[in-house]
């Protein structure tokens, strides 16, 4: 997948994150249903052990009430392409 699209799918997937405090109420039922599938969708758009790391920080993130401001998929792009300065995968 493209750099750029990936950050574009980061931040669609942040913004998701912050549904939350939309929804006085369900929000917090939302963030249990979002949490492991944020940690999973974040495997798989970076793979590798920084991938499994940022799974994980995503799943406790969006889990815990409050912390869902903090754009995730966002640093984790910004840490792969800006400050590790990754270049994209040719074949994916």
């Amino acid at each position: 997948m493209n750099k750029y699209k990936k950050l574009i799918l980061g931040l669609i997937l942040d913004a998701l994150g912050l549904v939350s405090f939309i929804i006085p109420g369900i929000g917090e039922f939302s963030d249990i249903v979002w949490a492991p599938i944020s940690g999973w969708l974040m495997t798989k758009l970076y793979v590798g052990k920084a991938g499994k790391v940022a799974g994980f920080i995503s799943l406790v993130e969006e889990g815990l009430p409050g912390f869902d401001v903090i754009p995730t998929f966002t640093l984790m792009w910004l840490y792969t392409y800006v400050i590790k300065k990754e270049t994209p995968e040719i074949n994916a």
